[in-house]
């Protein structure tokens, strides 16, 4: 289960605010996370804690294609993002590096920020636990779900392997 205080954002987060273009030189996690939301939310790095939770409105992580975006949410703590819809491509970078993504519309509507929130990713239930609301995500597919357990799709693929699989 996953706990977190909420991050709350509006509609259209692009990549360019969850991490700017004048870092995209950088590859070091660690360096990323410290830039993170700084041009939508100048003090994220310095509130965020390991668990948090960002939500947000329609279409997060819109425009470019860039793996630097999630890798700097996941970097800052953020244990998931919950949103009303997700670009496709920062969807599959996401799960790709193992930060769990949720779309539920309800939760967007009924979480406010610094909301406590409590994730069950085999479920896709969510709670709102400083509202005591529950609301339901889909959850995720075994294999996406195992991906996201395993950190990402490089420690995916190589546990997969260790195992004697033929990924073929």
């Amino acid at each position: 289960m996953l706990t977190g205080k909420v991050f709350k954002y509006g509609a259209n987060v692009d990549t360019d605010a969850i991490i700017p273009a004048r870092y995209l030189n950088v590859s070091e996690p660690s360096e990323l996370a410290r830039h993170c939301m700084e041009d939508i939310d100048l003090d994220f790095a310095g509130r965020v804690k390991a668990g948090d939770i960002i939500v947000a409105e329609t279409n997060f992580g819109c425009g470019s294609s860039r793996e630097h975006a999630p890798i700097a949410i996941k970097a800052a703590g953020i244990s998931a993002v919950i949103a009303s819809s997700f670009a496709r491509i920062f969807f599959r970078n996401a799960i790709n590096i193992g930060l769990a993504l949720l779309e539920s519309p309800e939760a967007v509507v009924e979480t406010d920020e610094g909301d406590t929130l409590q994730i069950e990713l085999e479920t896709g239930v969510i709670k709102n636990v400083t509202k005591d609301k529950v609301f339901k995500s889909k959850p995720y597919p075994s294999f996406m779900a195992q991906i996201i357990a395993s950190g990402g799709l490089v420690e995916y693929t190589k546990c997969k392997l260790s195992q004697g699989a033929d990924l073929r």
